[in-house]
C-alpha cells in the first residue's frame, strides 16, 4: 500500500517535471542580468554565513 503511494507520487511529480522542462517565457538582457547579480549576491552571503560559523568553531 505505500510502496504504491509512493510510486503515484513519484509518477505524478516526473510528469509535472517533464511539463515544465522547458520555460516559456522570454528574458530580457536586463533580467538575465539581474538574476546573475541575485545570485552571485545569493552565493556572497552564504560564504560569508559560512565563514562565520567556521571563525567562531576555531
Amino acid at each position: 500500500m505505500i510502496k504504491s503511494l509512493f510510486q503515484n507520487s513519484y509518477a505524478k511529480i516526473r510528469e509535472i517535471n517533464k511539463k515544465y522542462e522547458t520555460p516559456t517565457i522570454e528574458m530580457s538582457r536586463w533580467v538575465k542580468l539581474s538574476l546573475l547579480l541575485l545570485r552571485l549576491y545569493l552565493f556572497t552571503l552564504i560564504g560569508l554565513s559560512l565563514y562565520k560559523f567556521i571563525t567562531l568553531l576555531k
